[in-house]
């Protein structure tokens, strides 16, 4: 008999989205048990994470368009993004990033 081993995974809260353009955060800070993130975009976006109100600038880590990242967090931060735009080499253009709490 074989097994198959089981592959590491986290339990999915809340989500919340932010439109971007200009940097613009999300409502809520994130929930009392929420250690990782799941971020998707719709188009190439930075992002910052921190404590109280955060102001993301196209100098913040990158993620592209359609590309789903996991970063870690604590209790209580909370996440802003812009659109990106890196002296040309990708397209400014506005767009959704879907923040999803995971614990």
């Amino acid at each position: 008999m074989s097994f198959f081993p089981k592959h590491p995974s986290s339990r999915v809260g809340t989500t919340q989205t932010i439109a971007f353009d200009a940097s613009a955060a999300i409502t809520n800070p994130f929930g009392p048990e929420t250690y990782q993130l799941r971020l998707a975009a719709d188009s190439a976006c930075c992002y910052r994470i921190g404590n109280g109100t955060q102001t993301a600038t196209i100098a913040d880590p990158f993620i592209p368009a359609g590309v789903i990242e996991y970063v870690i967090v604590s209790p209580g931060q909370t996440i802003s993004a812009i659109k990106a735009a890196t002296n040309g080499l990708v397209t400014a253009t506005a767009g959704t990033l879907w923040v999803t709490e995971m614990s």
